[in-house]
């Protein structure tokens, strides 16, 4: 167990500083020797908050093979842009360095395997860094699921609900990687913030797994209307053709029989949600009311639907998972809600023991190869795609996931 573990960064945008200056600088024991990014200005503001942090000044470069060739080095965090995640992640297991990457979707079925087979030929540990299987209520959700309060869950849902409007137009002047995915793409683009917690309570790679899924698009509209608003026809970008569909729906079977349905709808004006819905014989969990209900106790008919509801916070006390009783003793800190600092706990935990990673490249494997294949599926009318078993029928005997 090391009491000191030095990391390099690779990929300092909004996301990379965000996680630099709230879950990595604030903590003992952890130092940044080496910061990346293909622009300048980037890595000086980044070299910048490490100093201010009280570390010695890191090594600054434009070439991430060169942060990997640092020896001192011991673990890597990569936020860099979508499409660069596998070749970065592959890259860095290469050189022996423990590694976590942010989330985002795959982009072929080879980039999966490579991921995988990568981990296996060098030994070397790799974390996907899904922060929304620490959500509170998403572990709340999986507590009960595990203490049989919903009975055998049959289908659950999840969405990447979050209005994008202004961070996808604004692509080009903030050199944000999601202007040219939405020109080019139409898929389910963004799969792992949904689709991770729904995986662990249905224990996807780890007894269950998925077999097949369907993705169809809705036409592309949102963002053409939004710049036309915003900008004028007179910017360049209000006359292109986007490819993304504003609300993209995917339906996934799984091999135990239950279904998820995940939708993504990121080009329309909305609030936030992601739509964790859990549904089983005993009763269910929704997100967008933060309700509760179970068979025998709220089933009474009531023309007024608000009242057939429970809140959630009812069994809070309850059923709140450990892992947040903990948190909420210690002090809740870091980035989205909290969720941000407990994905980096467990992160900076296994790598300080060379032990394997919470949420590993079979899970990230899985979970990113519904982009690619949905992208598939969407161009063929909403043609039925295979799901690689990316364990090679290890899911059979994998252990439940713990946060």
């Amino acid at each position: 167990m090391k009491d000191l573990l030095t990391i390099g960064v690779i990929g300092l945008g909004c996301r990379g500083t965000s996680l630099l200056e709230q879950c990595v600088l604030p903590r003992e024991g952890v130092r940044v020797a080496a910061v990346c990014d293909r622009y300048a200005d980037r890595c000086d503001r980044a070299a910048r908050m490490v100093e201010k942090a009280g570390q010695p000044a890191p090594r600054k470069t434009a070439d991430y093979r060169e942060l990997l060739a640092l020896s001192e080095i011991d673990a890597v965090l990569i936020t860099a842009s979508w499409e660069s995640h596998v070749g970065l992640a592959c890259d860095a297991m290469k050189a022996g360095k423990y590694t976590a990457f942010e989330v985002g979707g795959a982009y072929s079925l080879d980039d999966c395997w490579k991921l995988v087979r990568t981990h296996e030929e060098t030994g070397t540990h790799c974390m996907l860094l899904e922060n929304c299987c620490y959500g509170r209520d998403e572990l709340m959700v999986l507590n009960m699921v595990r203490q049989g309060v919903f009975g055998e869950v049959v289908h659950c849902q999840g969405g990447y609900r979050h209005d994008l409007r202004d961070e996808v137009s604004y692509g080009r002047e903030n050199r944000h990687y999601r202007f040219r995915n939405y020109l080019g793409r139409n898929c389910e683009n963004y799969p792992t913030h949904e689709l991770g917690p729904i995986a662990n309570v249905l224990d996807v790679n780890r007894g269950n797994r998925m077999l097949t899924l369907v993705s169809v698009a809705s036409k592309a509209a949102g963002l053409h209307e939004y710049l036309m608003r915003e900008k004028g026809p007179q910017y360049d970008a209000a006359s292109l053709r986007f490819a993304q569909g504003d609300v993209v729906t995917t339906v996934v079977k799984c091999a135990r029989g239950e279904t998820i349905c995940l939708t993504l709808d990121t080009t329309l004006p909305r609030p936030y949600s992601r739509a964790f819905h859990v549904q089983g014989t005993k009763g269910m969990f929704m997100e967008d009311n933060d309700s509760v209900f179970l068979d025998g106790k709220d089933n009474k008919y009531d023309f007024n639907w608000k009242k057939r509801w429970n809140s959630a916070e009812e069994y809070r006390e309850k059923y709140d998972h450990p892992v947040w009783k903990k948190y909420l003793a210690e002090g809740v800190q870091g980035g989205h809600d909290g969720i941000d600092w407990l994905e980096f706990n467990a992160f900076f935990d296994a790598a300080r023991a060379n032990a394997p990673a919470p949420i590993d490249v079979y899970d990230a494997a899985a979970w990113m190869s519904v982009s690619c294949l949905s992208e598939q599926s969407v161009a063929m009318g909403g043609m039925p795609q295979a799901i690689p078993d990316f364990t090679n029928g290890r899911w059979l005997d994998r252990r439940q996931w713990e946060p």
